[in-house]
């Protein structure tokens, strides 16, 4: 009974070994992922920079309206834990415009092809929000996502007469 429990504990450390040597490699593919990715690394690309660069207002509004969501998003969480849904709706297209956003702002820094699209479609979906936000803009972060919205509206139809 000594050596088949010798075994089965032998066997166990053999599969935990394995299991830390695939979660190590699978960390380290992640970090030389990551280092790929990070400009350091990227060397003198002025491609992107320059991308980068000219859409930087675009991308400055862009970034705002998501942190700015966020915190209206934080609100409404309150709100919702306290019993008061009057910010559902509110919330429901908050996050889908923190999502549109962010995703928006990283199309500009890659200087997509699809950023006259997303930028038309952004100008609707931040005045959607803007519009159910100042329903609400008695609340400090309902009040500032509205204005982030119309911050972002400009920059969008600042990019497409560009």
């Amino acid at each position: 009974m000594n050596q088949k429990t010798d075994q089965t504990n032998t066997a166990i450390s053999e599969e935990r070994r394995n299991l830390l040597i695939g979660a190590g490699m699978l960390g380290a593919g992640a970090l030389a992922a990551a280092t790929a990715a990070s400009p350091a690394f990227a060397g003198d690309h002025k491609h992107h920079h320059e991308s980068s660069n000219r859409h930087a207002a675009l991308i400055a509004s862009l970034h705002a309206c998501v942190s700015t969501s966020e915190a209206c998003i934080d609100h409404c969480m309150t709100s919702f834990k306290s019993g008061d849904t009057t910010l559902a709706k509110c919330a429901e297209i908050v996050l889908e415009t923190m999502a549109f956003c962010a995703a928006h702002a990283k199309l500009a820094s890659y200087d997509s092809a699809n950023l006259k699209a997303m930028s038309e479609l952004g100008i609707k979906i931040c005045a959607d929000c803007e519009k159910e936000c100042r329903k609400h803009e008695k609340h400090a972060s309902c009040k500032a996502c509205a204005d982030a919205c119309v911050a972002c509206i400009k920059e969008c139809k600042a990019f497409l007469k560009a």
